[in-house]
């Protein structure tokens, strides 16, 4: 099991801050940058862009501070039995500045396991160390899947920013063309780089957006079927009522009626 030794996330230091160890922290450190560091690495000093991360061995040389004001990370300390195989496993190498194709993600997962130390549930530890994993396990997948292709390297950052933007706006119905355009790219190019980055057709994606946005619409409000639609973007509620049949299964009455469980 994973366990956590401590942690901060979005750890703002105003007028910058130096970090010294020679011989390392004693543990298995995870740290983000999230502003331009100065580090030491292999008895360089190199200057590390914002948005990197690195893995940092129990006894490796630390050496990293602010290049600029303020200074801004997320990080970790931990203890984990079979490390060398298990970051082995994943291609995640040691010591070693990597990119970070989806630094709100990271940050995201440093903030759960954060607020998760501040708790004393009875799985507390589990939680920890689930989670824990599953942030290195996305982190082996992203880079294993972006930095193996050129292609999808060149267009990740790009796709991911407009696949945000459409997440994050599910009432507004996107077109092909118009997504294409935001990227400067044909439709068919648009779509096949879409599909092989994120494995799935452009449109289905946008549409489960949409009907997962109506689905907690549905379970959590009392918000008509016509409301709801309107709500996710679509025009009219027939329209929208057979597009939830067809990838749902049940019609919207029929999936309120069914996440409210039966009467007591």
């Amino acid at each position: 099991m994973i366990q956590l030794k401590r942690c901060g996330y979005n750890v703002i230091h105003p007028e910058g801050f130096t970090i010294d160890r020679p011989h390392g922290s004693g543990d298995y450190l995870f740290l983000m940058f999230r502003s331009s560091m100065e580090i030491q690495l292999q008895g360089q000093r190199i200057i590390a862009d914002k948005n990197t991360y690195i893995i940092y061995k129990k006894s490796s040389l630390q050496f990293y501070r602010g290049a600029g004001c303020p200074m801004i990370h997320d990080w970790f300390h931990f203890e984990m039995e079979d490390a060398e195989d298990f970051f082995s496993q994943l291609n995640l190498p040691f010591d070693t500045l990597i990119r970070a194709h989806d630094p709100f993600y990271i940050s995201r997962k440093v903030n759960d396991i954060q607020l998760e130390h501040l708790q004393t549930g009875s799985f507390r530890s589990e939680i920890i160390d689930y989670t824990i994993r599953c942030l290195f396990m996305k982190l082996s997948d992203i880079r294993n899947h972006v930095e193996n292709h050129e292609q999808i390297s060149k267009y990740y950052d790009q796709f991911l920013a407009l696949r945000n933007e459409v997440y994050n706006s599910p009432w507004i119905w996107f077109t092909v063309d118009q997504l294409a355009e935001k990227l400067r790219l044909s439709r068919s190019h648009f779509q096949h780089m879409y599909k092989q980055i994120f494995g799935i057709p452009v449109m289905v994606d946008v549409i489960h957006n949409r009907l997962g946005y109506a689905s907690y619409l549905l379970e959590n409000t009392s918000y008509p079927v016509s409301h709801i639609a309107s709500a996710c973007g679509y025009e009219n509620s027939v329209h929208f009522m057979r597009q939830f049949k067809k990838f749902v299964g049940l019609t919207p009455s029929q999936f309120r009626v069914k996440s409210a469980g039966p009467v007591p």
